[in-house]
Order: structure tokens, then sequence, then C-alpha cells
């Protein structure tokens, strides 16, 4: 026998669409910040990791999705600002 799920509320669904519209916008300001600040290259890869805690805070557990989709984003701005050295991956918070 299949068992049937129930669809989320409608109160589940807005605040999905509010964390999802948070973290749209957590990410636009990071990756503005990382091409307009005054930073040192160190200084930008703390912005990138910050950026994924607060994700992670966000949507608890789901860390490979904000590795897939967002940190290409915010390491290719990093590497394009501060050249190939800075690519953050001797970074194991990244």
């Amino acid at each position: 026998m299949r068992e049937t799920t129930q669809p989320p509320s409608p109160e589940a669904i807005a605040d999905e669409a509010r964390r999802l519209r948070r973290l749209r916008t957590l990410v636009d300001l990071t990756a503005a910040t990382l091409y307009q600040a005054d930073i040192s290259p160190g200084e930008g890869v703390e912005l990138v990791v910050s950026c994924r805690e607060s994700a992670m805070s966000l949507f608890p557990g789901q860390e490979a999705t904000f590795d897939l989709l967002y940190r290409p984003r915010l390491m290719r701005i990093l590497q394009e600002r501060f050249g190939r050295s800075c690519d953050g991956e001797d970074d194991e918070r990244l």
C-alpha cells in the first residue's frame, strides 16, 4: 500500500518563500560586496564563509545545495577580483 503525503500548508509555503527571498538577497549582497568593497582576499573569503553559514541557518542540512548553486558564483567573483591565488580551496570552511 502506498503512503500519501500531505501537501504543505499555506503557512509552510509562505515561510519557505520568505527564506528563499532572504537567501537570494543575502547572496546578491555578498556578490555586490565582493565586487565593490575595498577588501582583502582574506576578507572576501570570510564573506563567502559568512554567507554560507547564514544560508545554513535558513536551510539546515542543505550544504551541498549551497555548494552547487552559490559557491561557484561567489568563488568566481573572488578569482576575477583577486586572481587565481584567491580560490579559497585551502579553506576547509568552504
